[in-house]
């Protein structure tokens, strides 16, 4: 049996798939670890729309991918993670997180994504952007990457 399965955050992607990015070589290695300890790794639809909302924005980082690649990219992430469906009760669980933990604005956006992955019984979160999780520290395990 593997370990627990891991929820892969939308930055872990991008920095995955951009070579040219300063933490592309830790995501790749964070992800290969995780594969090598035989973790489920786990993603939702709202982070393949995330992705594909930023890597075909250009930013001082990193030019826009052309749709078309980035489309590639999020059919290649079907078949290599599993994919949580946001099902009507991620819906409640989000409701519920945001009265227990208040935030607003984005941080709904992070508030569902820590819905999505306790509706799929999933605890760990792989991101660079742990700071946006802390507020949840207690229900779930975050796994930052430096």
């Amino acid at each position: 049996m593997g370990a627990d399965p891991v929820f892969v955050d939308t930055n872990v992607l991008v920095y995955a798939t951009r070579p040219s990015a300063a933490e592309h070589a830790a995501a790749l290695a964070a992800l290969g670890r995780l594969e090598g300890e035989g973790s489920a790794l786990w993603v939702s639809h709202q982070v393949l729309r995330e992705y594909l909302a930023v890597v075909t924005r250009a930013q001082v980082s990193a030019p826009a991918l052309p749709m078309t690649t980035a489309i590639t990219d999020v059919r290649n992430f079907r078949t290599a993670f599993d994919v949580a469906e946001e099902r009507a009760s991620v819906l409640d669980r989000l409701l519920d997180l945001l009265a227990a933990h208040r935030g607003g604005g984005r941080q709904v956006h992070d508030a569902n994504v820590v819905a999505t992955m306790l509706e799929h019984g999933i605890r760990r979160l792989l991101t660079f952007n742990s700071a946006d999780f802390q507020r949840f520290a207690q229900i779930i395990d975050i796994e930052p990457i430096p």
